[in-house]
């Protein structure tokens, strides 16, 4: 797939339920929407009428287009397009990492389309660069894709000692016919995260004064192992976001959803079923 303008009324969705209140999840970098398959199925319950779920795949990444330049603005503006050619809403808009910083953009720049907010492990600030993530990139950049035989030979080549970071990093690789490709945009990635401090994607583009806070009730979960939200992020997130209340996850990582789902599927159902504002 050649990188090209997004176009905003594209992006690969999946959809659980039939009935109930819209809700949106975006994933994380080098995710897709399907990671939140087992909250979202949750959620809908055996009926699916428990809420009508729909997991996005963010542009570059999974079966979405791709993009020439990484914008979380561009990205938002996606996102919305593609939520209201579904539902005019409002969403709830659930966001992991990556995907956090996108529903923060959503909710601040398109408030009429969000409901309420849930970030999970992420904070509205620049990380300053993408260096942990670069061994990963490295390690997808050395895999030959047009020597692999099947996935097997794929998962065997690959030096990545975690088995779940393995696991999460392989299901970007797909099989066309006889050749192997990634579904995320590795290039650009690498490209975004060669520029050190500057990288977009470790930035966060709007600053509190820049904007109207965002008048939506927000749950920030993050999790009690993960370095990703620190205690001085929180003067931000208020700025932000001032109806915000965080919910920190015991023993669990950045991959809190995956970690501890049924704390996160609790969560989600309160506030599913809060009493409107």
């Amino acid at each position: 797939m050649s990188a090209a303008a997004v176009d905003p009324g594209q992006l690969h969705t999946l959809s659980v339920g039939t009935a109930g209140p819209r809700v949106a999840f975006l994933h994380g970098l080098f995710g897709q929407g399907r990671n939140w398959s087992t909250i979202a199925k949750a959620l809908a319950g055996p009926d699916g009428t428990g809420a009508r779920c729909t997991l996005v795949d963010l542009p570059d990444h999974g079966r979405s287009p791709w993009s020439a330049q990484f914008s979380y603005m561009a990205y938002a503006v996606s996102v919305a397009s593609t939520l209201r050619a579904i539902d005019p809403g409002p969403w709830v808009v659930v966001g992991h990492s990556l995907g956090g910083k996108v529903a923060m953009v959503l909710a601040l720049t398109d408030p009429a389309l969000v409901s309420r907010l849930v970030v999970v492990d992420i904070a509205p600030k620049s990380y300053g660069n993408l260096t942990r993530f670069t061994r990963y990139m490295q390690e997808m950049k050395r895999l030959p894709l047009d020597e692999l035989r099947d996935r097997a030979d794929a998962e065997a080549r690959f030096e990545e000692p975690d088995p779940g970071v393995k696991a999460f990093l392989l299901q970007n690789l797909r099989r066309e016919g006889s050749s192997w490709r990634w579904q995320a945009n590795l290039d650009l990635f690498v490209a975004d995260a060669a520029r050190g401090q500057e990288s977009a994607i470790a930035d966060f583009p709007i600053a509190p004064a820049a904007v109207e806070p965002y008048a939506g009730p927000v749950l920030w979960i993050a999790g009690g192992e993960s370095r990703y939200i620190k205690e001085g992020d929180g003067p931000t997130m208020r700025a932000l976001f001032p109806r915000v209340r965080q919910l920190t996850v015991k023993g669990a990582s950045h991959w809190v959803h995956s970690e501890a789902p049924q704390v996160v599927i609790e969560a989600l159902r309160r506030v599913l079923t809060a009493t409107p504002a």
